[in-house]
C-alpha cells in the first residue's frame, strides 16, 4: 500500500465509504479454497446505513463449508449456541432503505424470539470469482437476494468483505477472521 492508502485504523477513525473503498482497493485478491472454513464477523463503521446492524442482532459471521455450500447468516444466541438463518427471511432491502427499524428497542427480542422460524441448516450461498472495482476475486453470492459480498486479503487470517447489494449506492464494509 503507497502512503495515499489508509489504514483500517483510519477508516474507521474517518467512518468514510471513499476511504474504506480505498483501502480495499488497495488489497490483494483471494480465492474461493483460501475463503473456506468459519469466520467470525465485524462491520466496519463507514456511515453507512447498515452499520451495526447485524451486531445488534447477534451476528457472530460467515462459514463456507465448500464453493456451494455457504453459511453467510451465522448468529450467536444469548447462550452462546451457534445458528444459521436463512437470508431469503430477512427483510435485507427494507433494512437497508429504512435502517432505524433495526435499532428500534424491541427489534433485537422479536429477531430472538422468530429465531427458529428463522433458523436453517441449508446452505444459502455460495462462492465463485467475480471481478469487482477491477480485480478477480473471491465472492460470496447469496440464492435469495442481489447481493454479492466481495472479499480481499487484509493478512493471511483477515479478509475485507465489501457487501454490494443491488439498489444500494454504496457498499456495506466488514472484516472477516478465520477462526481455527
Amino acid at each position: 500500500m503507497t502512503d495515499a492508502t489508509p489504514t483500517i485504523e483510519q477508516v474507521r477513525a474517518r467512518r468514510s465509504t471513499a476511504e474504506g473503498l480505498r483501502y480495499f482497493d488497495a488489497l490483494p485478491a483471494v480465492t474461493v479454497e483460501e475463503m473456506l472454513g468459519r469466520w467470525r464477523g465485524e462491520g466496519v463503521d463507514t456511515g453507512h446505513p447498515l452499520d451495526g446492524v447485524l451486531e445488534r442482532f447477534g451476528w457472530y459471521g460467515k462459514r463456507f463449508e465448500t464453493p456451494d455450500a455457504v453459511h453467510p447468516l451465522v448468529f450467536r444466541s444469548r447462550g452462546g449456541h451457534l445458528f444459521t438463518v436463512n437470508p431469503a427471511l430477512m427483510p435485507v432491502g427494507l433494512l437497508a432503505a429504512r435502517p432505524g427499524i433495526a435499532h428500534l428497542p424491541g427489534t433485537p427480542t422479536v429477531f430472538r424470539l422468530a429465531r427458529r422460524l428463522l433458523s436453517t441448516s441449508a446452505s444459502k450461498a455460495r462462492l465463485r470469482m467475480t471481478q469487482y472495482r477491477g480485480v478477480v476475486t473471491a465472492t460470496m453470492c447469496y440464492d435469495a437476494h442481489p447481493i454479492h459480498d466481495v472479499f480481499r486479503r487484509v493478512d493471511e487470517r483477515t479478509v475485507l468483505g465489501a457487501m454490494d447489494q443491488r439498489g444500494v449506492a454504496r457498499p456495506f464494509l466488514f472484516l472477516l477472521t478465520r477462526e481455527d
